[in-house]
């Protein structure tokens, strides 16, 4: 058992994959409560940073977060897809289970750094390289589960 409560030695990598997509639709969530319903319009939910930008409601450092919080959503849906294929990738070449709950839930981890970098921080430009080192670093956890499932399935 880990300290927080996970047994460790079971395969956990498939359930990471449902927390990474709350690591995606949070962020928008904030934003939309972040901004009130009276700026988010669900009927055209497209134009809604549009409206944050021309919204005489917000203040600008609100609005710079609400846009912050948006671009780590659509970050998230961009690479979730490759995250879920490295994560089926390695459990089908089986891939250790020790590796694969590292490389997993440390990419969880990177996810949520990222999150809280990239949209509580991010007012700090000069914090903008730590964000882009730990999207870097949960890239780098997605290669390192293809390259083992590579190493394993050629075995």
């Amino acid at each position: 058992m880990s300290a927080l409560g996970l047994d460790l030695t079971k395969n956990l990598s498939y359930f990471t994959i449902p927390a990474v997509f709350i690591s995606c639709l949070a962020p928008h969530s904030y934003a939309i409560a972040t901004a009130s319903l009276k700026v988010f319009d669900n009927a055209q939910p497209r134009g809604f940073l549009d409206a944050v930008a021309k919204s005489e409601t917000l203040d600008k450092p609100t609005k710079a977060r609400i846009m912050r919080a948006e671009g780590a959503s659509a970050n998230g849906f961009e690479t979730i897809g490759l995250y879920a294929a490295a994560v089926v990738a390695a459990n089908t070449a089986g891939v250790d289970t020790k590796f694969l709950n590292f490389a997993t839930l440390g990419y969880v981890a990177s996810r949520y750094a990222f999150l809280y970098t990239y949209i509580i921080l991010g007012e700090n430009r000069k914090l903008s390289t730590l964000r882009s080192l730990i999207w870097g670093s949960g890239i780098a956890l997605i290669m390192s589960l293809f390259i083992k499932a590579g190493y394993a399935i050629s075995k």
